[in-house]
C-alpha cells in the first residue's frame, strides 16, 4: 500500500535544464532530516530545451519524484494547477525552478503553516533582482494589491508558499492568476501569514518574466477586485454604475427640455444633449449587462453544484 505523503512540493519549470539537477538534489537535501514523508512534483510547462529528458533521468534516482510534462507551454498558473491536482500531501509547497528560491526554506514555511495558518507566503526581503525592471515594479504592485484587496503582504510575487490541502484543491487558477493566490485564498477565508525567506541571484538560464507583464498584472488586479466585491452579485456593480449614468443623462436632457419649453432656446446642436443621450444609452446597456451577468452567475453555481461559501470546520 502506497504511503500518503504529508508534504507535496510543486515546482513548475520552463527551460530550466541547467538548474534541474541541482534543484532536485537541494530539495532532497533540505527534506532529508524532516520527520514527515514527502513527494516532489515537477511540472514541465512545455519546455523547448532538454528539461524533459533531464527530469526523466532523475526520476530513476528519486523515488518520491513525480514528473508532469505538458504538450506545450500553458503558463505558470496552469502548471501550478496541475501540481495542485496531483498533490497528495496534507500540505502543499510551491517554489520556482530557477534556484532563486532556496529549498532550505521549505521546512521553514511548513513550520510556520503548522502554527495554525492556511497559507504562508515567502517574503524575499533581500531580493536579488534588477532594480528598475523587477524590484521597483514589484514594490509598486505589492502596495497597490494590498491597498485595493485588503490582503496585506510584502511580496505577492514570491513563488515559495505553503498551503493546506483544502485551500490548494479549491484554487481556480487560469490566465496569470498565480500572482494573486493569497487574494484567491482570502475569498475562502484563509488565515494568511508571511515569513522571510532567502533569495539568490539567478546563476544559470534567463528569467522568463520582465517589466512587460505589468499591464497583464493590472488587468488581473481589476479582475480580483471585481471577484472580491461583486462575484456573487454582479447586478449591484453594473446596476449601480448603469443607474448612475442613466440618471445623469436623464437630468441633462431634462434640463435642456425645460430650457426649450420655457425659453425657446435651440438645443438640437448642443453637445450637452448628445452627452445626455449617450449616458442614458450607456446606463441601459450596463444595466442589461448586469442582468445577464446575474443570470450567468446563478447558472454557474446551480449547474455546477458549487456553493458561495466555504466551511472551515463542523463541530458536532
Amino acid at each position: 500500500m502506497t504511503e500518503i505523503p504529508y508534504l507535496s512540493v510543486v515546482v513548475p519549470v520552463y527551460n530550466e535544464e541547467e538548474n534541474i539537477p541541482e534543484l532536485i538534489e537541494r530539495i532532497w537535501g533540505s527534506l532529508s532530516d524532516v520527520n514527515y514523508s514527502f513527494e516532489v512534483i515537477v511540472v514541465d510547462d512545455g519546455s523547448t530545451d532538454r528539461t524533459a529528458e533531464v527530469l526523466r533521468s532523475l526520476k530513476a534516482r528519486y523515488r518520491q519524484l513525480k514528473v508532469v510534462i505538458f504538450r506545450r507551454n500553458f503558463g505558470q498558473s496552469a502548471a501550478m494547477t496541475a501540481g495542485f491536482d496531483l498533490a497528495s500531501g496534507n500540505i502543499v509547497v510551491t517554489m520556482d525552478g530557477d534556484l532563486q528560491n532556496d529549498p532550505a526554506d521549505i521546512p521553514l514555511v511548513v513550520e510556520r503553516l503548522e502554527e495554525g495558518y492556511d497559507v504562508v507566503a515567502g517574503w524575499r526581503k533581500d531580493r536579488k533582482d534588477a532594480l528598475v525592471s523587477r524590484l521597483l515594479p514589484s514594490k509598486i504592485a505589492n502596495w497597490i494589491i494590498g491597498k485595493t484587496t485588503g490582503v496585506r503582504l510584502h511580496d505577492y510575487g514570491c513563488s515559495l508558499k505553503a498551503y493546506r490541502r483544502d485551500i490548494s484543491k479549491n484554487l481556480l487558477l487560469y490566465g496569470d492568476l498565480h500572482r494573486f493566490i493569497p487574494v484567491l485564498a482570502s475569498f475562502q477565508g484563509a488565515r494568511i501569514a508571511e515569513v522571510v525567506v532567502t533569495h539568490h541571484h539567478r546563476r544559470r538560464g534567463k528569467s522568463k518574466y520582465g517589466i512587460g507583464r505589468t499591464y497583464r498584472v493590472i488587468l488581473d488586479l481589476m479582475l480580483m477586485i471585481f471577484f472580491q466585491k461583486f462575484a456573487t452579485r454582479p447586478l449591484q456593480f453594473f446596476g449601480l454604475t448603469g443607474g448612475g449614468l442613466f440618471v445623469a443623462g436623464l437630468a441633462m436632457d431634462f434640463y435642456l427640455s425645460l430650457e426649450k419649453i420655457f425659453t425657446g432656446q435651440e438645443i438640437g446642436k448642443r453637445p450637452l444633449l448628445l452627452l445626455g443621450v449617450l449616458l442614458i444609452i450607456a446606463g441601459l446597456i450596463l444595466f442589461c449587462m448586469g442582468l445577464l451577468a446575474e443570470l450567468i452567475m446563478r447558472t454557474y453555481y446551480e449547474a455546477s453544484g458549487k456553493r458561495i461559501y466555504v466551511i472551515r470546520e463542523v463541530i458536532k
